[in-house]
Parts: C-alpha cells; structure tokens; sequence
C-alpha cells in the first residue's frame, strides 16, 4: 500500500475531477476510489479527503486545466414502419414481415449548443427501399458514447430499445454507461395535462410545437428515396429536438431524481440540476428526527437539501 504523501494543488483537482467522472458513469463509490487508487498510487482515505476538491483553477500553475463539462445530450430518432402481410384493414395479426423496421434519421444537440441532424440519404453508401442503417446508427453511437446524460421524450421506452437494436443488428458494441431524463415520465409524474405528447407540452408551456407534414406519405416518400421528403424529415427530426430542449428546461426543477450535475462538473456547493452556483439558502425542512437546510437554485429554481441535522445537534 503507497504511503500517504504531500500532494500538489493539481494532483487534488484531478483525484477530484476523475472521481466526480466515474460517479457520474454510475459507478459504486468503492469501485471509483479502487481505480483512483491505482491510477495516482493514494489509499482510499486520501481519495475520499479530496474527492470534493473545490477551487483547483486558483491555485494551478499550468493553464490548460479545466473542470469536466457536463455532457447532457439531447436526442430524438425517427425509423421506418415495418413492411407487412395482413389479411384485412383493421386491427390485424401480421402474417409475415416482408423488411422490418429501421432507424431513417436522428437529431442530437448538447445542451445550449447547435443541433446535429443525420439521415440515411446523407451517406454515399444509401440505396432507395434499403435497411442499411449502419453507418447512421454508427454515427449516432459516438454521441451517445461521449454523453453522461441522455435526455428524451419517451426515450426510455422508446428509443433506447430502438437504437440498441440496430446496435445489436450491426455487431456495435454498447456505449459508454449514461443515465437519462425522460420528459414523458417527469410531466405523467408531477401534472394532470390532457396530453403529455411533445407537441402538446410545448404548446400548453408556450415554448413551441412540432413542425407540420403531410402525415404517413413522408414517411413512404423517404423509404421511396424522395430527397424532398428527405429534407423535411431531418427538419422534422431537429425541429423535435429543438421543442424538447425547451420542454426539459422547463420541466427541469420538477426533475428531483436528475443526474447531479454539480458532481458531474467538480463542484460543491453548487446547483444539482443544472450546476450554476447561485444557490440560496431558504430555510429548514423538518424530519423525524432533526431537520435539514434548504436551498434554491436562482437559475433554474431547483429546490435541494442539505446535510441532516439530528436533534442532538439542534440543542
């Protein structure tokens, strides 16, 4: 076991930087402080002393370092219907597929920043009718790869199976762990609205609304090749991801399970939902046995709680 020695200013912000990373992955706190171990050759309590590290910028003398950025993703899929046998018109068993579905187009976006938008037609290995969608998906793969937060609207259900199946079909390995927000569950959670499809939250919040087409027959159109088709299906595809950004932001102090994005970015003291430091302490909430501080993002108006003060404390 190394012996605990002096450490730089530098040394304490990277245990500090790399621990908040590899929590910010999902991993069990033993495991992150095993590989920080091993990594800088500290024992455990020395990890756990400088894990929460805070004000590194000031002190270091090399000017290239930077605290990890939060990499929230926001993303949406469109693919094809399956190509089937029925016997009649409604509500039928399929009989047969003749060529199941596939992934026709994605739309991705970090938080705050300019969308990124691909569909099959943009790769020079694209035929008309083809399920081909392996440089697509792959493409898709490095986003989320490079992602510690995925947000979506039913993506949970949706397009997190959607996408590893295509995954599956091409021999892609997975990506990187993530976690994820789900919009459709956070607004089905907390309120009674008629509707909680996309469309319908950015119109009853005000932020906006999906992007008008002529229903089915674009779908058919892109499957046919139409580029025109193409190009409304990819606007369709950003114009979703532009609504959902607004939609999260405004959902986002109701997301009281969100991944912590203080800890994401190295930080205390700061807020859990959306990392800003303009938090204020509001009061106390009381419990069973003592009671906890409370604070308020100004930012995003997320509400958190501090460390549990037993009554034996309080008197």
């Amino acid at each position: 076991m190394p012996k605990n020695v002096p450490l730089t200013d530098e040394t304490k912000a990277l245990i500090a930087t790399d621990y908040a990373e590899l929590k910010a992955q999902g991993m069990p706190s033993g495991h992150a402080e095993d590989i920080i171990c091993a990594k800088y050759g500290v024992r455990p309590r020395t990890v756990r002393q400088h894990k929460n590290y805070f004000g590194p910028l000031e002190s270091l003398t090399s000017g290239d370092f930077e605290l990890p950025n939060p990499k929230i993703l926001l993303l949406d899929i469109e693919t094809s219907p399956n190509l089937s046998y029925v016997w009649g018109h409604y509500e039928q068993n399929v009989i047969a597929h003749e060529l199941e579905w596939y992934m026709l187009s994605w739309s991705v976006r970090w938080l705050h920043d300019e969308p990124v938008t691909r569909c099959l037609a943009d790769y020079k290995d694209y035929v008309a009718g083809s399920d081909d969608d392996k440089s697509l998906v792959q493409e898709l793969w490095g986003f989320l790869d490079d992602a510690n937060v995925v947000v979506w609207q039913n993506g949970d259900k949706f397009d997190y199976r959607k996408i590893n199946t295509r995954f599956l079909r091409h021999g892609i390995r997975p990506p990187r762990p993530y976690r994820t927000v789900d919009t459709l569950k956070i607004a089905r959670k907390h309120f009674a609205m008629n509707s909680n499809k996309l469309d319908d939250l950015g119109k009853y919040l005000g932020v906006g609304h999906k992007l008008e087409h002529k229903g089915f027959e674009l779908w058919k159109g892109c499957i046919l090749g139409d580029p025109d088709s193409w190009e409304t299906m990819k606007a369709y595809n950003e114009q979703d991801v532009e609504l959902l950004q607004r939609v999260y932001l405004k959902l986002l102090p109701w997301v009281f399970n969100h991944p912590n994005v203080s800890t994401l970015k190295g930080l205390i003291d700061a807020c859990r939902n959306c990392g800003a430091s303009d938090v204020v302490h509001e009061g106390f909430i009381l419990t069973a046995t003592g009671k906890r501080p409370q604070y308020r993002c100004t930012y995003c108006d997320t509400w958190m709680q501090g460390r549990h003060l037993p009554v034996s404390t309080i008197r």
